[in-house]
């Protein structure tokens, strides 16, 4: 093969999540026996509604007193409550995570699957949480689509990636980011 036809990082076979990017725990942001343990549960779907079963999912949380973690967390989910979790769709697309109801309106979660070039940042809002801004500013139709279920045990919230339903998707600018 002469080297103006190697492959590119876009032609090789992937993506690689299950592989080389999940680690014992990573779903689970607390113990099972949590006294204020939640599950936030759903399914990545295509724009045919059809499972996506190699995507990533990552969650991005304030602590149940509303206050946005920022002393560093832990790979080996020693106790210490970081706010952050890493999920893997099965074949069925669903992914879960266990972790406690947040004091802010919502979890934030970011999507990584195949055909995507970049992440994609959403929210997912807890069903009573009045509207904010972001909300607010959204087509009722559209806003269904940010707000979480409620479910035994906790809540489902399902990620569609286009199509009818489509989640809402945010623009994220790391100059935006909110300060260390």
């Amino acid at each position: 093969m002469t080297r103006d036809r190697w492959p590119t990082p876009g032609q090789t076979i992937g993506p690689f999540f299950a592989f080389a990017l999940q680690y014992d725990g990573d779903a689970a942001l607390v113990a099972d026996d949590h006294p204020d343990a939640v599950t936030l549960r759903g399914r990545v779907l295509d724009g045919a509604g059809q499972p996506v079963p190699d995507a990533l999912v990552e969650l991005w949380q304030a602590d149940r007193d509303g206050a946005v973690v920022r002393a560093g967390g832990s790979l080996h989910r020693d106790g210490t409550f970081s706010g952050w979790g890493r999920c893997g769709t099965d074949d069925d697309g669903a992914w879960s995570f266990r972790t406690v109801t947040p004091g802010a309106p919502f979890f934030a979660l970011t999507v990584f699957a195949r055909g995507l070039l970049d992440r994609l940042h959403t929210r997912a809002y807890l069903p009573d949480a009045p509207d904010d801004a972001l909300l607010a500013g959204l087509d009722p139709g559209r806003r269904q689509t940010l707000r979480a279920r409620p479910a035994e045990g906790g809540f489902v919230f399902d990620i569609r990636l286009q199509g009818d339903g489509e989640t809402v998707f945010l623009a994220y600018s790391p100059d935006r980011a909110p300060p260390d």
